[in-house]
C-alpha cells in the first residue's frame, strides 16, 4: 500500500510539529494511542502501534500528539497517514504571506478570575512556608467565544508569523478540534544516543523600550528568586537523566532566552545514552511533568494542584511532539497554547510559586504569558484582566 503524498492534501488537513532541529507535517490519522502515559502497557503499546502501521504499509510511521499534564488521563497521541519531515522555513514564509483576522471576539473570562487566582497564590505561599513544598505551578485558561467559528489553521498561520522560534505546533485532538501553540521549551530530543532538553524556569515580561526590555533581562539574571526556582528545575533533571547516560553536560548557570512577549532564565542540556534502549517516548515521560510546570517534591505539587486549581489542565502543559521507530523523537513542554472548538478558544498560562512569590507578580506573570496566543488570536493583554 502506497501513502499519498502530504503536499497534495488541503491546507486544513495536515497537522503541525515545527522545529529548527526537525520540522513534521502529517495527514489523516491512521490509528490513535489514548492509553494514558502512566499505563504500565503505555511503552509497549506505542511500539506496537509503529508497528501496526508499518504493517498496514505506512513507511517509517511516527507518532505524533500530546500527553496530558496528568499522565492519568488519556493521551492525545496518532499515528499519521501520511507524513514528511521539510524545512519550516518555508511553512513560516507561507504562514507570514497568509497572516489575517482570525475572528472577532465576542465575550471572554478568566478561571480562575484575579481575586481567585492570587488567593490561590497565597494558599500556596502558605503551604511553602510549612515546609511541604518548595515550589508549585499554579496556571488558569482564559476562554474567548467569537462570532463564528475559528479555523485552526488561521490561528496557526498567525501564530507563527509573530513567534518564527520556538516549537509550533497545530494538532487535532480526539474529542474534536486543535492544540494550537509556539512553546519555547524543549522537554527532549533524542538522536540516535544524543540527547538535549532546555528547560526554563524564571521569567520577566518584555518592555518596548529597548533600555527598559535589557533591564528587564538583568535584573532577571540578579534574581535570586527566579535563580533558586531554576536551580530546582536543574536539579531535579539531573537526578533522571544522570542515571541513564555515559555523558551528561549542564552548565553552571542559566542564559538567557527571548520571546516575543517574555525574558527566561535556560540551561541547555547535553548526554549521551548509556542505554539507546531509552526511546525518546520514555525518556520525555520519564521527565514529565518538570518542576518547571508542577512544583517540586513532584507528588506534593501535583497534589496541591488538585486541591487549588478549579479546572482540568488536559493537554495544556504536558508534551507535545513526535517520535519514531528507531526511538528518535522531540518533544516540547505544551505551554503558550490554546484549543480550539468551534467558536470557542482556550488559552493557558501559569506561574511558577515559591516563597517569595506575590500574588500580585505571579498574576501579572500569567497575564505576560498569555500575550503571546492573546497575539495570534489578535487580541490585547488588557482583555485578559
Amino acid at each position: 500500500m502506497s501513502t499519498p503524498a502530504v503536499t497534495n492534501l488541503a491546507v486544513d488537513d495536515v497537522f503541525y510539529f515545527l522545529s529548527a532541529h526537525r520540522s513534521l507535517k502529517a495527514a489523516g490519522i491512521h490509528s490513535r494511542l489514548r492509553l494514558p502515559a502512566s499505563h504500565p502497557g503505555f511503552q509497549a503499546a506505542a511500539a506496537q502501534a509503529l508497528a501496526r502501521a508499518r504493517a498496514d504499509g505506512i513507511e517509517q510511521p511516527v507518532l505524533m500528539g500530546a500527553i496530558p499534564f496528568d499522565m492519568d488521563e488519556p493521551s492525545e497521541l496518532f499515528i499519521p497517514s501520511c507524513h514528511a519531515f521539510f524545512d519550516r522555513a518555508e511553512r513560516l514564509d507561507a504562514a507570514a504571506r497568509r497572516a489575517a483576522a482570525v475572528g472577532q471576539a465576542i465575550a471572554a473570562r478568566s478561571v480562575p478570575d484575579e481575586p481567585a487566582f492570587k488567593s490561590a497564590v497565597g494558599q500556596a505561599v502558605s503551604r511553602l512556608r510549612q515546609g511541604e513544598l518548595r515550589k508549585a505551578v499554579l496556571s488558569r485558561v482564559y476562554e474567548v467565544d467569537f462570532a463564528a467559528p475559528l479555523a485552526a489553521e488561521r490561528v496557526f498561520d498567525a501564530l507563527c508569523a509573530q513567534n518564527p522560534g520556538g516549537y509550533q505546533f497545530q494538532l487535532p485532538l480526539a474529542e474534536g478540534g486543535h492544540l494550537v501553540g509556539v512553546s519555547p521549551e524543549l522537554l527532549l530530543r533524542r538522536h540516535g544516543a544524543s540527547v538535549h532538553t532546555f528547560p526554563l524556569a524564571g521569567s520577566a515580561r518584555r518592555q518596548a523600550d529597548a533600555a527598559a526590555d535589557q533591564a528587564a533581562a538583568d535584573a532577571l539574571l540578579r534574581s535570586a528568586k527566579d535563580h533558586y526556582e531554576h536551580s530546582l528545575v536543574i536539579d531535579d533533571i539531573r537526578n533522571l537523566l544522570a542515571p541513564h547516560c555515559a555523558e551528561l553536560s549542564i552548565p553552571d548557570a542559566p542564559s538567557l532566552l527571548s520571546t516575543r512577549a517574555m525574558w527566561h532564565l535556560g540551561t541547555t542540556i547535553a548526554g549521551r545514552l548509556a542505554d539507546p534502549a531509552m526511546t525518546a517516548l520514555r525518556l520525555a515521560c520519564l521527565l514529565h511533568p518538570t518542576p518547571a510546570i508542577c512544583g517540586f517534591p513532584t507528588a506534593a505539587a501535583r497534589e496541591l494542584i488538585r486541591e487549588i486549581e478549579p479546572f482540568q489542565r488536559g493537554v495544556f502543559s504536558g508534551m507535545v511532539g513526535w517520535c519514531d521507530e528507531e526511538g528518535d523523537g522531540e518533544w516540547a513542554v505544551t505551554i503558550r497554547c490554546a484549543t480550539v472548538d468551534g467558536s470557542r478558544a482556550r488559552l493557558f498560562a501559569g506561574a511558577g510559586i515559591v516563597e517569595a512569590s506575590t500574588p500580585e507578580s505571579e498574576w501579572a506573570e500569567t497575564q505576560a504569558k498569555l500575550a503571546t496566543m492573546l497575539g495570534a488570536f489578535g487580541l490585547s493583554g488588557q482583555e485578559a484582566a
